[in-house]
């Protein structure tokens, strides 16, 4: 098993504080989907996957609706997608995704998290270069399924990595950024269950290891960056094992 794997069981343990954030994190990424495919989720691939990502995550079928109404309302501010990248104390680069309907008042407030504990805020490219950007499907494990052989099926679609998380019970795919439309069709049309689709970054080398102290540090940063309703995921390059 590869990078994908050791991201995968790193990043699990840490979901979001509480279901109104992944239900707010949803709800943006659903709307901002609608409104770039339009409203109906038969003919909007991504809008399709993301409903099936949120009622995995339990989001009630009221919030969802909501959100894809959102999309459609002339009063509705839009919210734009913006990446924002930094180091942290102790040499840690910071990658930031917001979904914003107010740039200056989420520029202005990443900022000051980077500064007040011990970061700073960086220029586009500064640390972008550390991650890749990878398609992430959790799909239902079938009975008898042969893992090497759906693998080499779906090499020729943009898939490098094949996982099952046996805790789940489901088939862990990771692909190319940009083959997330031909993957969801393959999965679609052999009759996979999706429960999730989504992005994610992988850092491109080893994270690196801090002491109990520098990592208590960067902790506080991204507990606050996280818990700002602005920002959809953060990223990092510290290593999170014990």
């Amino acid at each position: 098993m590869g990078r994908a794997f050791e991201f995968r069981k790193e990043r699990k343990l840490k979901r979001w504080g509480n279901m109104a954030r992944v239900f707010t994190r949803l709800g943006k990424e659903i709307t901002i989907a609608a409104k770039a495919g339009g409203p109906d989720p038969d003919s909007n691939p991504r809008l399709r996957t993301l409903i099936q990502t949120a009622k995995s995550e339990n989001m009630p079928k009221d919030n969802i609706d909501r959100a894809i109404k959102r999309a459609v309302e002339k009063d509705t501010a839009d919210y734009k997608e913006i990446v924002y990248e930094g180091y942290g104390p102790h040499g840690i680069a910071v990658l930031v995704e917001t979904a914003t309907d107010n740039n200056m008042r989420t520029v202005a407030n990443v900022r000051s998290y980077f500064n007040k504990f011990g970061g700073s805020l960086g220029t586009s490219g500064s640390v972008d270069f550390m991650f890749e950007r990878k398609c992430v499907f959790k799909v239902t494990a079938k009975e008898g399924l042969d893992m090497e052989e759906l693998e080499l099926e779906m090499i020729d679609y943009g898939v490098d990595e094949i996982f099952m998380d046996e805790e789940e019970n489901v088939i862990m795919i990771y692909g190319a950024f940009e083959s997330f439309g031909d993957i969801q069709k393959y999965l679609e049309s052999n009759g996979f269950e999706i429960k999730s689709g989504q992005f994610e970054r992988i850092p491109t080398s080893e994270p690196k290891k801090l002491s109990a102290e520098e990592k208590a540090d960067m902790e506080k940063l991204l507990a606050k960056l996280e818990d700002d309703d602005d920002v959809q995921n953060v990223y990092h390059t510290m290593d999170m094992s014990e």
